[in-house]
């Protein structure tokens, strides 16, 4: 029994000392997913995933200034390759990890019909979009509104978030009664969580690839290598699909 014991202890130790930290740029829309998948990987890995939230434009500007990340979980495929491009990033690491799905939704039961004709009603104050200048969620958003030829109409009404968190959050406290934002923060196992929604027909925007890179700080680091390894595997993408993003 003793010598289990040590043997145990000897493999304890040899797995934290083999253990280290992997930081994580994640795009605001992934927020949920990557708190479930970051919990999954430490406990089997023993690694330690140091993440920080937010919107792909501010992260670039950041990654630009030399900030420490690892690997960057971008919201769309563009900033990714110009990382690459630049030279800020490790060639041949991107990959897409999740492609978004955008939902107009409200915190209000019966406000949001499942084809969208509250927009032409206009019957609210407020509609919440994220920056489109920042954040492919809000891009998109804009791009919805304008093959509606709606746009123009709706312009003085739109109150943006600087990513899609926060657009997210002025829906949630009232301050806009509906808003674009990502289907992973209102849906979970296929299923409306709370209020109510329409789930914009993939034709009418864009389609938000969202890819990952590996930066020039986690070059070589086994914690990143396995981080990479993990976010393409089965159990990782169980979680991405049960958001309502697509592979």
């Amino acid at each position: 029994m003793l010598r289990l014991i040590s043997l145990l202890l000897a493999f304890s130790v040899s797995h934290l000392a083999h253990a280290d930290d992997v930081q994580v740029a994640v795009a605001a829309n992934f927020t949920a997913p990557m708190k479930d998948i970051a919990a999954l990987f430490e406990q089997e890995t023993g690694h330690k995933v140091l993440t920080s939230f937010g919107s792909t434009g501010k992260f670039y500007a950041q990654i630009q200034h030399g900030a420490p990340f690892d690997i960057l979980l971008a919201a769309d495929d563009e900033t990714p390759a110009r990382l690459e491009k630049e030279g800020t990033a490790v060639p041949h690491t991107r990959f897409t990890y999740a492609i978004g799905k955008l939902v107009l939704w409200s915190a209000l039961p019966a406000l949001v019909d499942d084809k969208g004709a509250v927009l032409k009603n206009g019957t609210f104050t407020h509609l919440s979009i994220a920056n489109p200048k920042l954040a492919p969620y809000g891009a998109a958003a804009v791009e919805v509104l304008q093959k509606l030829d709606l746009y123009s109409a709706l312009e003085p009404k739109l109150v943006q978030g600087e990513n899609i968190a926060q657009t997210h959050q002025f829906v949630v406290s009232g301050a806009a009664p509906l808003g674009f934002v990502a289907m992973s923060q209102v849906f979970e196992g296929g299923k409306l969580k709370s209020g109510s929604a329409w789930v914009v027909p993939a034709a009418m925007y864009t389609p938000i690839r969202q890819d990952a890179v590996v930066l020039l700080p986690g070059k070589g680091k086994r914690a990143v290598d396995a981080f990479v390894k993990y976010l393409k595997g089965d159990k990782a993408r169980a979680v991405i699909r049960s958001y309502g993003y697509a592979l």
